[in-house]
């Protein structure tokens, strides 16, 4: 991917659950990393990533401890993070609209 929006959020979050950093780091630096073209491309490298609809994606962070929901633009390869948080605060949202 060529950019991801925005990487201040993950620090952000981090900043205050300290035991998803190196989870958070792993996983920006594996989407930067990927040049994915397709949803299934995206579930090759992550299994359990769940594909919602308008290109969310909603990746699993430490075991589930922590959800993140993403939108996918493959063909302008960007990833805009709509949400990051534990799987209770997820629970409380519709990941297909936030």
């Amino acid at each position: 991917m060529e950019r991801i929006f925005a990487k201040s959020t993950l620090r952000e979050f981090w900043k205050s659950h300290p035991d998803s950093e190196q989870y958070l780091k792993t996983w920006y630096d594996t989407a930067m990393s990927s040049s994915w073209k397709t949803l299934n491309e995206v579930k090759q490298t992550y299994i359990n990533a769940s594909i919602l609809k308008e290109g969310r994606i909603v990746f699993n962070i430490k075991g589930n401890s922590y959800r993140l929901v993403t939108k996918v633009n493959f063909e302008k390869q960007w990833i805009l993070i709509r949400f990051i948080g534990t799987h209770v605060e997820y629970d409380k949202i519709d990941a297909n609209t936030i």
